[in-house]
């Protein structure tokens, strides 16, 4: 049974740091693009970042440009989102997501995901 878990969400004051964990499981992932998504209360679910572990390409969103940085480590089951300079704006709830995409295809469309954890709050005060 394939298994995403994500860690390490929780409150931080603007300008401060988190770092989100997600565990994969049930499955060998070397061959799976795993990204990182967000969503806000009533807003639409955005792309944060996307890592390969074959290609070793990433992916980040225009808005976190700069401040996050995706990882992948331990065999390629692990991924991590390093986040600074947090904002009140990234609050939201953030998932981890995994699938085999082809390099012709869009990693940062959501719909092309089919496997997803429960999602970690991250609360970014002012």
């Amino acid at each position: 049974q394939v298994q995403l878990v994500e860690s390490g969400g929780g409150l931080v004051q603007a300008g401060g740091s988190l770092r989100l964990s997600c565990a994969a499981s049930g499955r060998t992932f070397t061959s799976y693009a795993m990204a990182w998504f967000r969503q806000a209360p009533e807003k639409e679910r955005e792309f944060v970042a996307a890592t390969t572990w074959n290609y070793g390409s990433t992916y980040t969103g225009y808005s976190v440009n700069g401040r996050f940085t995706i990882s992948r480590e331990n065999a390629g089951n692990t991924v991590s989102l390093q986040m600074n300079n947090l904002q009140p704006e990234d609050t939201a709830v953030y998932s981890c997501a995994a699938a085999i995409l082809r390099r012709d295809q869009s990693y940062d469309d959501h719909r092309l995901y089919n496997y997803w954890g429960q999602g970690t709050q991250v609360t970014v005060s002012s």
